[in-house]
């Protein structure tokens, strides 16, 4: 009922809460017996999501929690009741994708003495008709038919959601690099990252844009914890045409920072059932406001110990669990993290690795060591290395991107990137290494008024005009 009552008054405003009373906190486990289950080739467990561009395709496998002792042999196929039965459980409303856009190749069979089973493609195609608003499941069940196994029905169904942004703006480069934009938006109007462009391409040097930030809050006298946004995030959210669509329509990503504020909640000190909830309210936010998803940065909380009712004790698994929920909640939205305090390091939740249900990791400033031990699962070219500080003037050296370019990391943060500030010409100067060293191409800048900056005229900058 609160979450019904939230979307309703989310357009106006999201001080919605969470209670925390009569919180079960009873702990999860974990099934010992030999079990199989459906993954991707992302190690994904349960669901994926695609971004469908005229074609694109999902792998699965079926996996094994022991050596198979026979062979095994089944068929993934198309199930709408899989879809169902999930948006019955968690009342959701997805939409099935065509079953006719839908084909799968290979075939699903796990040899005597081995563990997993050949990728199957589920492949997608486009159509007149699909709404690139819209999020779309490909709903698949798993039938074996040979081999000395069981597989339950929790672990045999999987969701594949769908965008279908064939016909949407899209600022991704050939090689995958992507560059996140940190906006301090207390002082910066985000449209700035408008202005910078890549010369021959015309692409957006910046393909996430992060509004920092929204935070996470506790009502003393209503024992909630709730979404705050100040003055400057609430009114980029009610004016989002304004201010965040032109940047989705040039195919860049829109995400809003979570960030502690000063008091006993934070990212992580949630209990269980709390965490769950709190994502559940994260979904109604992102889709009130048609935003990508949730950055979080556990900073500037006042844990509490002994916990509170409604709390654990701060750790990496309490931030862990929120992070794993919030995954959960919208598979189809990014879950960024800054790998900073008790989100230095993502354990295992309930089998699932970090990198199966974070998105990307972006490190401290100018921190560059590797996170494949922090964030189990996550590929290389999600962790973002030597981030940069453009208001305190924390810079990366060419040689520092070189660095990653040549060791294959392929996301990078600049924080606090604005146009307008005396020190600009230094901000110039790193985001022209950025397309140099990352795209091998001249950055060119543009104004307000869409021409081409032959000389430096800062008024043709987007100013904060609210």
């Amino acid at each position: 009922m609160v979450f019904a009552a939230f979307v309703l008054s989310s357009l106006s405003s999201c001080d919605e809460s969470v209670d925390l009373t009569n919180v079960d906190e009873s702990a999860y486990t974990t099934s010992k017996d030999a079990v199989a289950y459906v993954m991707n080739s992302q190690g994904k467990r349960s669901a994926a999501f695609v971004e469908l561009r005229d074609e694109a395709q999902s792998e699965l496998f079926l996996a094994l929690s022991k050596n198979a002792e026979t062979d095994v042999q089944g068929v993934f196929s198309y199930n709408a009741e899989v879809l169902k039965a999930y948006n019955t459980a968690n009342e959701t409303n997805y939409d099935l994708f065509p079953q006719e856009l839908v084909a799968f190749e290979g075939d699903l069979k796990i040899t005597k003495g081995n563990k997993k089973s050949a990728n199957v493609a589920v492949k997608l195609k486009t159509a007149a008709g699909l709404d690139a608003e819209k999020t779309y499941v490909v709903p698949v069940s798993t039938q074996l038919n040979s081999g000395n196994i069981k597989l339950s029905e929790d672990e045999s169904s999987y969701l594949i959601f769908v965008k279908d942004l064939s016909g949407v703006a899209d600022c991704s480069k050939p090689n995958g690099v992507k560059i996140v934009s940190c906006m301090e938006v207390n002082d910066t109007n985000p449209l700035n990252n408008l202005c910078f462009r890549l010369e021959g391409s015309g692409q957006p040097l910046v393909d996430i844009v992060v509004l920092f930030s929204a935070n996470i809050n506790y009502n003393v006298e209503t024992g909630r914890v709730y979404v705050h946004n100040n003055e400057n995030v609430q009114h980029l959210l009610d004016n989002r045409d304004k201010y965040l669509k032109p940047l989705q329509d040039r195919g860049m990503k829109v995400v809003l920072g979570i960030l502690g504020n000063h008091d006993r909640s934070g990212i992580a000190n949630l209990a269980d059932e709390t965490a769950r909830a709190f994502a559940q309210e994260l979904k109604s936010v992102c889709d009130a406001y048609q935003l990508d998803g949730v950055f979080f940065d556990d900073e500037y909380s006042k844990y509490q110990r002994p916990a509170p009712e409604g709390f654990v004790d701060p750790s990496v698994e309490a931030a862990a669990r929120l992070c794993y929920e919030t995954n959960l909640a919208m598979p189809d939205k990014l879950v960024m993290n800054y790998v900073y305090g008790l989100l230095s390091s993502v354990p295992d939740v309930d089998g699932h690795k970090a990198g199966t249900f974070v998105d990307y990791a972006l490190h401290d400033y100018l921190r560059s060591y590797s996170l494949e031990k922090k964030y189990p699962g996550m590929p290389k070219s999600k962790m973002a290395l030597y981030s940069q500080e453009y208001n305190l003037g924390r810079w990366a050296r060419k040689a520092n991107l070189e660095e990653m370019r040549d060791a294959d990391y392929k996301t990078h943060m600049i924080f606090a990137m604005d146009p307008t500030r005396d020190n600009y010409a230094r901000q110039k100067q790193s985001m022209d290494e950025i397309a140099d060293v990352f795209f091998g191409a001249k950055l060119e800048v543009f104004g307000k008024d869409g021409v081409k900056m032959d000389k430096l005229d800062q008024d043709q900058f987007y100013k904060k005009d609210w």
